[in-house]
């Protein structure tokens, strides 16, 4: 049955139909939230880029008559802002489906509100596990924490040798602290000890205090799980003090920012990622050339995971429904193989993507991969 809320949408889609104009194309409004300004505004803009560089080809190549329209809103990263975004996408823009947050702590104050309007709602970028358990209409394109969190405390301890590890994190980040704690026990279940456990706040630039502490600690290998704007400041502090502890990251780091905050100070350090230009698969490829065509220079991650999900919510449209929210949630939990950017995507039972993890050293200040990685369940 259509909700009633939704009776106004359909009867002006279904108007637009029939109108003297059968070539027509009928919009339909879907929603994007995150980070446009602020600290977190590069991430968020990226995100925003993909989905537009998806919105533009979907609709060039065809959605049965239809075409996505975007309606933008600006979080700055507040995760009470984010809230509000989402309801005024909801209620004032009648918005069928939603794209965002990019952050995983934002996401978690946004996606309840999608769940009790019963709004399908794709996360990109936010990896903190809580976020689809928000409810059944939440989804993600982008791999869990625990995920890269076990990736790189296997990678400390296994290939890297740790017997001591440290981690530094923002204690207000759902993001950050979920990762550390994940990093922290893979890490000591493979027999490497943590020596040091230091955070910090949102917004801090000076980490001196806890880059002391954990160099009198003298661990084999630090845990720095932050977004891209913190890593280049602390990993510039921590080499300008002298520290050659090898530096393990997490896909926050993914950002264009990143080499232009961190420079050098960035080499010899490993972080994982979704996605790098370089992968020679024909779908990448595709991809970095419509970038390049339309912005000039190569995608980062979260372009590249923007674009993955607006694709995937257009398909999982031409399968079901394109205006009725409960149907694209059906179809958008059905969805297997879907080529990505990113790789083979598979939505597993909990609307969480099944697909491969790239882990990265840094030379030369560029990325190079080290590795390609599955989570388990995976091809």
């Amino acid at each position: 049955m259509i909700r009633l809320k939704y009776f106004c949408v359909y009867t002006l889609l279904l108007l637009a139909a029939c109108s003297s104009d059968p070539k027509k194309s009928i919009d339909i409004p879907v929603g994007f939230y995150g980070p446009l300004s602020g600290n977190m505004a590069s991430f968020g803009n990226t995100v925003r880029r993909g989905i537009e560089l998806g919105i533009e080809e979907i609709n060039r190549d065809g959605l049965k008559g239809k075409r996505l329209r975007l309606f933008v809103e600006d979080d700055r990263g507040n995760p009470e802002e984010a809230q509000s975004a989402v309801s005024r996408l909801i209620t004032r823009d009648r918005v069928v489906a939603i794209l965002g947050d990019p952050s995983s702590s934002s996401c978690l104050a946004g996606a309840p509100v999608c769940q009790q309007h019963r709004i399908p709602m794709i996360t990109p970028t936010a990896t903190n596990i809580k976020v689809t358990q928000c409810g059944d209409f939440i989804f993600r394109v982008c791999w869990i924490d625990p995920f890269q969190g076990e990736i790189m405390g296997r990678f400390a301890a296994e290939h890297l040798k740790a017997k001591t590890v440290a981690a530094l994190f923002d204690v207000g980040s759902d993001y950050s602290t979920g990762l550390a704690e994940v990093f922290k026990a893979t890490a000591e279940k493979l027999g490497a000890r943590m020596v040091a456990w230091e955070s910090f706040s949102a917004g801090d630039t000076n980490f001196s205090a806890q880059l002391t502490n954990i160099q009198k600690a003298n661990p084999d290998i630090l845990f720095l799980p932050v977004y891209y704007n913190e890593t280049g400041l602390i990993l510039r502090q921590l080499r300008a003090a002298g520290s050659k502890i090898t530096v393990l990251g997490s896909d926050g780091w993914d950002s264009p920012q990143l080499w232009d905050i961190g420079g050098e100070a960035l080499n010899g350090s490993y972080f994982v990622t979704h996605f790098l230009p370089s992968d020679p698969a024909p779908e990448v490829q595709h991809f970095v050339a419509a970038f390049g065509k339309r912005y000039e220079g190569n995608p980062s991650m979260g372009e590249a995971l923007g674009y993955d999900a607006v694709r995937i919510l257009a398909d999982a449209m031409m399968r079901s429904s394109f205006t009725e929210p409960e149907k694209i949630r059906d179809a958008l939990a059905g969805t297997k193989n879907f080529e990505g950017v990113t790789g083979k995507i598979t939505i597993d039972a909990n609307r969480n993507a099944l697909k491969p993890a790239m882990l990265i050293k840094i030379e030369n200040q560029k990325p190079v991969l080290f590795q390609k990685l599955m989570p388990a369940g995976g091809e």
